[in-house]
């Protein structure tokens, strides 16, 4: 049974806190004629691998270091649509984005678990017309890319990696306009291919089990370079921002790579079957990415550790932004 116990939870965070130093202790000072002090922002759904990496950037960083959270969501003419009139002014088509309301939720258990560092939430509100000024841009960037998937997810990666939304200003609940200085962006992709984080997967098992599983992990690790990491990087760097993957460094997916896929995810384990209630040693969570989720709950953040899995294209509502049906496989016209 996959628990808080089992040696692999504390060898995730060793191997993980490793590859993240490696990442973002070594970051060069921005110039001294800048008035900006922020060198680390971290792409932020709110979602379980992002959270971890930066629960896990805490415990590494000066406590002075303020790091941003890059948080984006989209006017998706179809949701505006549907949704109508509103009598609320206060709730807008970007407050109703999941991203941005899980990226609030995990962003104030971060605050709570992790006091006394300026974790600076940047909304990033992304209208359908901006999208559209840029969309050229995009497509061309994710060239030889050219489908409605990959252009859905490149773009809420390119307006993240822009960095300009809003955050609060002090106590206040009042908004103002904030770009970020941070050069270096965190992450999350590769947690999914590696730990079993894609319905698919879930469908892999319940098919063939461990090993029809094993072959689909196989499948996606094999297909990251060619399926996102030229594209994603084109994406970020035409901001002239890095972005590096804690969950890709290769000393990481030689470990991971070696662990049994049960030590991985929770998939067909008597907790989830029998149903038995959440306590300190085995906490109720759902089987996809099991070994991340136990280590955000050892590390307190225990509402980030339950949260489910969602594309950020579906999160930050930029898929099928234009009118007319659509499918992630039809080429960009």
């Amino acid at each position: 049974m996959l628990g808080l116990s089992v040696p692999a939870v504390d060898a995730l965070l060793e191997n993980l806190r490793r590859s993240l130093a490696d990442r973002i202790l070594a970051i060069p000072p921005l110039p001294s004629n800048s008035e900006a002090s922020t060198k680390l922002a971290i792409l932020f759904s709110g979602g379980l691998d992002c959270t971890l990496l930066a629960r896990i950037a805490h415990d590494l960083l000066p406590q002075d270091q303020e790091v941003d959270l890059l948080n984006v969501a989209f006017e998706n003419p179809r949701v505006v649509k549907a949704a109508g009139n509103r009598s609320d002014p206060a709730v807008t088509v970007f407050s109703q984005c999941p991203d941005r309301v899980t990226g609030l939720k995990s962003h104030a258990e971060m605050q709570r678990v992790c006091p006394g560092r300026q974790w600076r939430f940047v909304a990033i509100d992304v209208t359908y017309a901006e999208f559209m000024f840029h969309r050229p841009q995009i497509v061309s960037l994710i060239y030889p890319h050219q489908t409605e998937m990959d252009l859905s997810i490149a773009c809420a990666l390119y307006f993240a990696a822009r960095g300009s939304g809003f955050v609060r200003s002090g106590c206040s609940t009042d908004l103002v306009p904030y770009t970020t200085s941070a050069r270096v962006l965190i992450s999350g992709l590769g947690a999914d291919e590696l730990f079993a984080g894609y319905t698919r997967h879930a469908t892999a098992f319940a098919r063939q089990g461990y090993e029809g599983l094993a072959d689909e992990l196989e499948l996606d690790y094999q297909r990251l370079g060619n399926r996102n990491l030229g594209r994603d990087d084109r994406v970020v760097s035409d901001w002239a921002r890095e972005v590096r993957y804690p969950y890709l460094d290769e000393d990481f997916l030689r470990w991971v790579l070696s662990l049994p896929i049960w030590e991985k995810c929770g998939f067909g384990q008597p907790e989830i079957a029998t149903g038995f209630l959440n306590h300190d040693e085995n906490p109720l969570l759902e089987p996809s990415k099991k070994l991340l989720r136990l280590l955000l709950w050892k590390l307190g953040m225990k509402s980030a550790a339950a949260e489910k899995k969602r594309a950020i294209q579906f999160g930050a509502r930029s898929a099928k932004m234009e009118v007319g049906k659509t499918k992630g496989t039809q080429i960009i016209s």
